[in-house]
C-alpha cells in the first residue's frame, strides 16, 4: 500500500500577489502624490507591472541572491520594485532616507548592492550616497511626474525605470526557488548602538504574514482599507504589503507625508478602516482633527508599535470611537512579536500576546529561566519561525540554545499579557544597583502636559551613573522641575529620582520615530 501525499507548494512571497491578482484583480492599491492627487491602480495591473520590473533587472543581469537597494517612499512603484525585486529570488535591501548619506553607504558597502532604485524627490541624497558607495553603478528612478527632472548630472548612471520597462512580460517566471531563499535586508534602527542587518527569507515572512492576519492581531480582512504609515524601509512596513494582497484589502500608501492634515484628508478620501504608525504619527492626526472640522467615520483602528504609546494619546484616539491596539516587534522578528486583541480590553502598558508560530521566555541576568515564568520582571526571549538566527555578515549565532535575546525588559502576567517594562541596554547602574528608565518614563508620560519623556544614564564621580529626566512638553503646557518630580514620590525609589530635568524643545526622533537614545546620552554629557 502506498502513503498518500501533500503537494511540495513553495512558501513564496510572489503568491500573495498573484493571489490578489487572480482573485481581486480590481481592488485598488492608492497612492498619494506631493501635490496632494492620488494614483491608483488594481492588483492585476500591478502584477503586470511588477514582472515587467522584473524584466529590468533580468536585463541588468540580476541573478538569485543579488541584493538590490531601494530607497524609496511608501508608494505604488516601491511595492511593484518590492515584488520584482522578490518574485527574481533577489534581495530586497531597504534604506531609510531619514538616515545620513554616511550610514546609507556603510549599509550598501555591507549588503554590495550595485543597483540603487530611488524615489524622485531623493535624487540629491542618492548622489551622496554614490559619492561614497563606488559598489553602486545603477541608479533607478522611480515616481518621476510630470514636473520631476532626471539628475543626471548629479547621478551620471541613473535612468528612470518607467522609460525602460518593456512592455511584455509574459515570459516571466516567479518563484522558481526554495522557500528559504533570501527576501529581504533590513538593518536595526541604531537607537542604541551600531546597526545590524536581518535577512529575511521568503517562508519567513510568509509565515509572518499568517501570523499577522489572525483575528486576534490585526484581523485583515477584503472589506477593509489599509493605511501603513510606517514605511516600507522600516522592518517591511510591519509585512503589511504582504497582508494586505494576501486578504484582497484595498491598500492605501501615503507617499512622503506623514502630517496629520495629508493623513486626514487621505484617510477621509479613501475610507480607510484600519490604520498603522508609531505613536508620534497619531499624535499629529489628532492635533489637526482638534483644530478642524474633520471627522474620520470609516477609521475603525489604529495599531500601534515602535515605541510606548502615551496614555494620554490613547484616550485622545479612543474618545473618537477608534481602537487603539498596542503591539511590540522589532526587526529582528519580521518585525510583528505580540499584539493586543482588539477584541480584550486594551491598556496602553500591554503588548499583548504572541500568535502562534512564536514563543516567549522570560529569564535572570545568566540567561537561565524564571521559575514562575508569569509574575515576576525578566530578560525577554523569543523563537520562532520569523526570528533571526544571524546577522547579515556575521558568522555567530545570534541565539542561545536556539532563543533570541531581544535586549528588552518584560514580565508576563498571569493572563498571559506581556508588558515590556524597559531595554536592558538602557538599564542606569547607580551605586551598583539597577535604575529602570522605563517605569519613570512611563509615568512621567501620563501627564497630559508632556509630550514625550526620557530618562538616561549620565556619569558620577560617586556613584558611578545618575538618571536625567529630559522631556518635551506639550504646545501651550507648562509644568516647573518640581511639579515634574513631584508626580515620581512615592511611586518609584527613592534614590531613582533624576538629578536634573533637562527641556527639549523637539525630542531626537531616530527615522523609525523611536526616541534616539544615543544622541540624548551625547546631549547630557555635553551638558554635565
Amino acid at each position: 500500500m502506498i502513503d498518500g501525499a501533500i503537494q511540495d507548494y513553495a512558501l513564496t512571497l510572489d503568491k500573495f500577489l498573484d493571489h490578489a491578482a487572480k482573485w481581486h484583480p480590481k481592488t485598488e492599491v492608492v497612492t498619494a502624490r506631493p501635490d496632494g492627487s492620488t494614483t491608483r491602480i488594481g492588483y492585476a495591473g500591478l502584477r503586470e507591472r511588477a514582472k515587467r520590473v522584473t524584466a529590468v533587472l533580468r536585463d541588468l543581469d540580476v541573478k538569485r541572491g543579488n541584493r538590490i537597494a531601494t530607497l524609496c517612499w511608501n508608494s505604488q512603484a516601491h511595492m511593484e520594485c518590492w515584488y520584482a525585486v522578490m518574485g527574481l529570488g533577489a534581495v530586497c535591501h531597504t534604506l531609510n532616507p531619514r538616515l545620513t548619506s554616511e550610514q546609507l553607504a556603510w549599509m550598501l558597502g555591507q549588503s554590495e548592492a550595485s543597483i540603487l532604485i530611488v524615489s524622485s524627490d531623493l535624487q540629491s541624497l542618492a548622489a551622496r550616497i554614490a559619492d561614497q558607495a563606488p559598489g553602486v553603478t545603477t541608479v533607478l528612478v522611480i515616481d518621476l511626474t510630470e514636473d520631476d527632472v532626471l539628475d543626471v548630472a548629479g547621478l551620471p548612471c541613473a535612468q528612470a525605470l518607467e522609460e525602460i520597462t518593456p512592455n511584455d512580460c509574459d515570459d516571466i517566471l516567479w518563484g522558481d526557488f526554495p522557500e528559504t531563499t533570501p527576501c529581504g535586508l533590513c538593518f536595526t534602527s541604531g537607537t542604541t548602538g551600531a546597526p545590524k542587518g536581518v535577512t529575511y527569507t521568503h517562508r519567513g515572512n510568509y509565515l509572518h504574514t499568517l501570523r499577522q492576519l489572525q483575528a486576534d492581531v490585526s484581523g485583515i480582512t477584503s472589506r477593509d482599507v489599509v493605511l501603513p504609515v510606517v514605511p516600507m524601509f522600516h522592518a517591511n512596513a510591519w509585512g503589511l504589503p504582504f497582508s494586505a494582497p494576501a486578504t484582497g484589502a484595498k491598500l492605501v500608501l501615503p507617499g512622503r507625508h506623514s502630517d496629520g492634515e495629508s493623513l486626514a484628508h487621505l484617510i477621509a478620501d479613501e475610507g480607510v478602516t484600519i490604520a498603522v504608525g508609531v505613536p508620534t504619527i497619531w499624535t499629529g492626526l489628532m492635533d489637526y482633527l482638534d483644530a478642524s472640522d474633520l471627522r474620520l467615520p470609516s477609521l475603525k483602528r489604529i495599531m500601534v508599535g515602535g515605541a510606548p504609546m502615551h496614555p494620554a494619546l490613547m484616550t485622545r484616539i479612543e474618545d473618537r470611537g477608534i481602537c487603539v491596539q498596542t503591539t511590540w516587534g522589532m526587526t529582528e522578528l519580521s518585525p510583528l512579536g505580540t499584539a493586543a486583541s482588539p477584541n480584550d480590553d486594551r491598556s496602553p502598558d500591554t503588548a499583548g500576546r504572541p500568535a502562534v508560530g512564536l514563543d516567549l521566555m522570560v529569564t535572570d541576568h545568566a540567561g537561565q529561566p524564571l521559575e514562575p515564568q508569569r509574575g515576576q520582571e525578566g530578560h525577554l526571549w523569543v523563537r520562532g519561525s520569523s526570528v533571526v538566527s544571524r546577522y547579515f555578515g556575521q558568522t555567530d549565532d545570534a541565539t542561545k540554545d536556539g532563543w533570541f535575546g531581544t535586549g528588552d525588559l518584560a514580565v508576563l502576567s498571569e493572563a498571559g499579557q506581556v508588558f515590556i517594562t524597559g531595554r536592558s541596554k538602557d538599564l542606569i547602574k547607580s551605586g551598583g544597583e539597577w535604575i529602570n528608565p522605563a517605569e519613570i518614563e512611563t509615568l512621567v508620560s501620563r501627564m497630559p502636559e508632556v509630550a514625550l519623556a526620557a530618562v538616561v544614564g549620565r556619569a558620577h564621580s560617586k556613584w558611578g551613573e545618575r538618571p536625567v529626566l529630559m522631556v518635551e512638553m506639550r504646545e501651550g503646557c507648562h509644568l516647573s522641575d518640581e511639579a515634574l518630580l513631584e508626580g515620581l514620590n512615592g511611586r518609584i525609589p527613592n534614590w531613582w529620582m533624576p538629578d536634573e530635568v533637562i527641556r527639549i524643545g523637539s525630542m531626537p526622533l531616530a527615522g523609525t520615530g523611536k526616541i534616539d537614545k544615543m544622541s540624548l546620552r551625547d546631549l547630557c554629557s555635553t551638558m554635565a
